[in-house]
């Protein structure tokens, strides 16, 4: 996780930046580090964080990870609203901003249903679900965003990084699926 990290602060294109921008590009690559911690900590393969104390380090780094998407997004507007602007409305030039942008969506909307659950009455069953299915959507969209983007990452620690966020989430996805479908009850 620290390594993507250095190897962004090493970054050519930093040189001209505004320190904004740096903060903002490195928010993004830290929330793709949180994001290899999340299925580790869920299916409690993390050593110290099996069970309860797995599921709040969960809750903690998704929230974590929700204000990494913040700091980026709101960094790239300070530094060029057009640009956020045309991303958001799916305008912009760049192909790797649309992935961002539904990325974004998919980890705000997880963030708000796992703060409002109990408010809205969500049942455990159905958060597994919805919460599965947005997990989906931030991994290919986030994996697929840093992939294309030619910016802060290195290329080499991009790749490997985006490639262990996968190998860590797919089998915790299939198995925590595999569950939610089995808790389903049948009709009929």
């Amino acid at each position: 996780m620290v390594v993507p990290l250095a190897a962004a602060s090493t970054s050519p294109l930093l040189a001209w930046r505004e320190p904004i921008y740096i903060v903002a590009g490195f928010a993004g690559v830290i929330g793709m580090a949180l994001m290899l911690l999340q299925p580790l900590l869920i299916a409690g393969y993390l050593p110290g964080f099996s069970g309860l104390g797995g599921r709040r380090m969960h809750q903690w780094i998704g929230g974590c990870l929700a204000v990494a998407v913040i700091i980026h997004v709101g960094g790239l507007w300070i530094t060029s609203p057009p640009d956020v602007v045309d991303a958001l409305l799916f305008v912009s030039a760049t192909p790797f901003s649309a992935w961002g942008v539904i990325a974004m969506w998919a980890v705000l909307a997880t963030t708000l249903l796992a703060m409002f659950r109990k408010r809205v009455r969500l049942r455990p069953r159905d958060w597994r679900r919805i919460h599965l299915g947005l997990v989906v959507v931030i991994l290919i969209g986030t994996v697929v965003h840093a992939v294309l983007i030619e910016g802060t990452m290195e290329e080499v620690t991009k790749v490997v990084l985006s490639v262990l966020v996968l190998a860590a989430a797919i089998p915790v996805l299939i198995r925590f699926g595999r569950l939610t479908l089995r808790s389903t009850p049948r009709r009929g």
